[in-house]
């Protein structure tokens, strides 16, 4: 396996970003990575020693301080000031996974030859990567619009040897680590600052490391509502092909045929059922999950397109001699694919909430609450109070930050994204809904004990197997805390191939 990436302008891949972050992999700036980032950095050198004219943020203010021009002796003091005055994060630190990918994807970005920062300032990130020196960087005081500005300002903070970072198992200042490592502080020309923190890497970091987990989340929940659907007794046939083949969205294709693959040689569900229809949160499990899935390829489209993208600004055209201001950095669409994204794992949650209710209501030859003596034993009431307060607090998180904004710099920045709420909550809905399918399984899995001597399909015995061996059946009350968390910890640890 190669050990390397090699950042170039061959597309990067949600494939790659999954082993470059998991992996172990190191980084490396391609030779024609190189040769862009020389040559743009060269063509400004010689543009500005040419040009008396203003140009947006390389010889003039920021934002509403558009119209103040800036001597050239000050150039690189301008670009210092920036980065010091941008970094107003506050919050909880951004988690370390996330930051990793920040840089890779900030790395990616100026790789393009369109930013017009020294090779030195890229191959310095390069290098914190390498290292494993992950910049302290803060979840809250961006409004994605004119890109990340505050946690992109701490992520490049430690080039200059200011701001914090987290290495070798502590938290220390950047300014020790350079000194340490005997590396210099970078010395930032004009217009490096405003290419560093101009962007949507704080987005986009989010959004890909979200949807990583919230794909292998869409997955686990067909694999834990096939097994519901086997303790709950259910019925086959809402999975036929003829079904969907009549109404085929991609999603909903993709469930029905997992679903049938998950139960094929189950004794349980080959056994003559009583009742003639199930409930919507089993019979419409290929309509609910597929939608989902539906969304996050549209999620993982937009993504795609995004971290393959230049989105600071102003942007250079060395061929066609032009030096543009537009709005890549802009997070619109990052915004409304993350409020989808959030949106459609919510109700992944809210469907699995209702399996659990139906496995504890004493349906089916299945006792009160999942348990021997009830009454004497409360069972399995409680954990699903935790579900539907869980699923509920989804519901909240789900309302779209995206239709939000809110005027900035003097009314020049008049209209913001709100992307970088819409990717922090996300993330919250998909932890959440990792709770919320593990108090699932801990229901599912209690309850087919009481479908013995029946077997369900061999991949779901094994899959129950190994779930028993961390998390017992319950035979008489016990603190159910512990196998809620046992129950997260094992649906986090498997492992799924991403495609």
């Amino acid at each position: 396996m190669d050990t390397v990436h090699y950042i170039s302008s061959e597309v990067l891949t949600l494939e790659q970003l999954h082993a470059i972050l998991y992996q172990g992999k190191t980084l490396a700036l391609s030779e024609d990575a190189k040769v862009n980032i020389i040559n743009c950095r060269n063509y400004l050198d010689a543009k500005m020693a040419a040009q008396t004219e203003p140009i947006y943020g390389i010889n003039t203010g920021f934002g509403s301080l558009c119209n103040v021009k800036i001597s050239n002796e000050n150039l690189s003091q301008l670009q210092v000031n920036l980065m010091k005055s941008h970094a107003c994060g506050t919050g909880p630190e951004v988690p370390h996974d996330i930051v990793k990918l920040m840089l890779v994807l900030k790395i990616q970005s100026l790789s393009y030859g369109h930013s017009g920062v020294q090779l030195a300032t890229v191959e310095r990130l390069v290098d914190f990567y390498n290292h494993d020196i992950l910049p302290i960087v803060y979840e809250q005081g961006s409004l994605g619009a004119s890109g990340d500005l505050a946690p992109l300002a701490h992520l490049c903070l430690p080039l200059l040897g200011e701001g914090e970072v987290f290495t070798e198992g502590c938290r220390q200042p950047a300014a020790k680590v350079l000194q340490d490592k005997g590396w210099d502080p970078i010395v930032l020309q004009s217009k490096e600052g405003l290419a560093l923190l101009n962007g949507t890497q704080f987005m986009s970091a989010y959004g890909c490391y979200v949807l990583l987990k919230a794909m292998k989340c869409s997955y686990l929940a067909d694999v834990i509502a096939a097994l519901s659907l086997e303790a709950f007794d259910g019925r086959i046939e809402p999975f036929d092909d003829l079904i969907h083949y009549i109404r085929p969205h991609k999603g909903q294709l993709t469930t029905a045929q997992r679903m049938r693959d998950l139960l094929e040689g189950s004794e349980i569900i080959c056994q003559p059922k009583q009742q003639v229809q199930d409930p919507y949160s089993f019979r419409c499990i290929p309509q609910v999950h597929g939608a989902s899935k539906d969304a996050l390829d549209y999620v993982k489209k937009v993504m795609k397109t995004e971290i393959n993208s230049v989105t600071d600004n102003p942007n250079i055209f060395r061929e066609s001699d032009k030096i543009i201001s537009g709005g890549n950095f802009h997070g619109q669409p990052l915004a409304l694919a993350l409020d989808f994204m959030g949106i459609a794992m919510a109700e992944i949650g809210n469907i699995s909430e209702r399996r659990t209710y139906q496995l504890i209501a004493g349906l089916r030859g299945l006792p009160s609450f999942l348990v021997n003596d009830p009454g004497l034993n409360s069972g399995f009431m409680i954990p699903q109070y935790t579900a539907a307060s869980i699923v509920s607090q989804n519901k909240q998180l789900a309302t779209p930050a995206s239709v939000d904004s809110i005027v900035s710099s003097n009314g020049q920045e008049d209209h913001v994204s709100m992307g970088s709420n819409a990717a922090t909550k996300a993330l919250r809905i998909v932890d959440n809904l990792e709770r919320i399918l593990g108090i699932e399984l801990m229901n599912a899995s209690q309850a087919i004990a009481y479908r013995r001597p029946l077997r369900t399909s061999e991949f779901l015995e094994q899959f129950l197997k190994s779930y028993r061996e961390e998390v017992p059946l319950v035979e008489t009350d016990r603190i159910l805390h512990y196998d809620i968390e046992k129950s997260v910890a094992f649906l986090r640890s498997f492992i799924i191939e991403i495609d």
